[in-house]
């Protein structure tokens, strides 16, 4: 296996630029092109659009097929959609082509979730074809599943797992802090995110795959979600909200064990947040109590999750993989 692998780039929004000018930085990577269906990129110089000197002569593609005429890569970075349903019709041409993918779809964390038969029939495309992919990211892929189950690796006994993040979304994307219902009267957020249109995608897949991980048979995954609401007007770089309507969310999902609730994940995601942080509790022998001050930089942290990712990934047997089927996580 070749030291270098050769990358390509599938989804050209905030996140996917940001993933391929750090995976340019890297001495292990050469970058092949871009995959994205908004005909403002399509056809556009990979150096032009990203800044980036050393990407000029990669163009962004319109398709899969058009990308293969000028090169084959070893490993697609994959950011366009959360909902592994919609993701399958992208990630099954790759597949067959033998391509592995580190991608950021919140729901491909743990897609036997819900779509047990999808993720199968996926698993089995990746066997056939000798490729291999996996979702991740800071959360989920992160901060409410991997780290927690890592902290377990020094436990003896392990009853219960609480976790909490607090986010300034102020600081993040625009496509996120409108996804967290920015802007929207609280009643309309509540319908949204009733009908799947708002919120935090990939909680209930965390809860899913840290109860895998501890042997655990839970029950219903509970989940909540309610809008916070502004209690000032607040100014971000993307957009305004006006004191009184929806500025972020907090989010709650449990799960039991024999009705007794062994696992939470309290997620807070609102503009002008105070005190963002990250914390996890385990219940267990020894206790333990961990708080990243500050909270991990979700933009900056995803781009580099997936990156990294890219280089275990290739270590890894063929197949749809979790993120605790691979090594550890660390910097590459």
């Amino acid at each position: 296996m070749s030291d270098i692998i050769r990358i390509a780039q599938y989804g050209l929004g905030p996140i996917g630029i940001e993933s391929l000018k750090l995976a340019a930085t890297k001495p292990w990577v050469e970058i092949l092109g871009g995959i994205d269906i908004d005909p403002a990129k399509v056809g556009r110089d990979l150096g032009e659009l990203t800044g980036l000197p050393s990407l000029r002569g990669r163009k962004v593609y319109y398709a899969l097929e058009h990308l293969l005429e000028h090169g084959r890569p070893d490993v697609i970075l994959h950011t366009t959609v959360s909902k592994f349903a919609a993701a399958f019709d992208q990630l099954a041409p790759l597949a067959r082509q033998g391509i592995s993918v580190v991608s950021s779809c919140e729901e491909l964390l743990f897609p036997q979730l819900n779509n047990p038969c999808l993720a199968a029939e996926l698993d089995e495309l990746c066997q056939l074809g000798g490729s291999r992919m996996i979702g991740t990211g800071v959360n989920p892929g992160f901060v409410m599943d991997v780290l927690p189950v890592c902290l377990t690796g020094v436990s003896r006994e392990v009853r219960a797992i609480h976790i909490q993040r607090v986010v300034n979304a102020a600081t993040r994307r625009e496509p996120l802090q409108r996804k967290i219902g920015s802007g929207l009267p609280g009643e309309e957020f509540s319908r949204r995110f009733r009908a799947g249109e708002a919120g935090h995608a990939g909680l209930r897949e965390s809860v899913a795959l840290v109860a895998h991980c501890m042997g655990w048979k839970i029950g219903e995954i509970i989940e909540t979600g309610e809008p916070v609401i502004a209690d000032h007007d607040i100014q971000t770089q993307y957009l305004s909200v006006k004191q009184g309507l929806t500025c972020g969310l907090h989010q709650f999902a449990s799960a039991a064990v024999d009705g007794r609730v062994c696992l939470t994940l309290d997620l807070k995601m609102y503009l002008d947040a105070p005190n963002p942080h990250d914390a996890i509790q385990i219940e267990g022998e020894p206790p333990l109590n961990l708080v990243l001050q500050g909270g991990v930089a979700g933009d900056q942290a995803t781009v580099a999750a997936l990156v990294n990712t890219a280089r275990r990934i290739r270590k890894a047997s063929p197949g749809l993989k979790l993120m605790t089927d691979l090594a550890v996580p660390c910097w590459s």
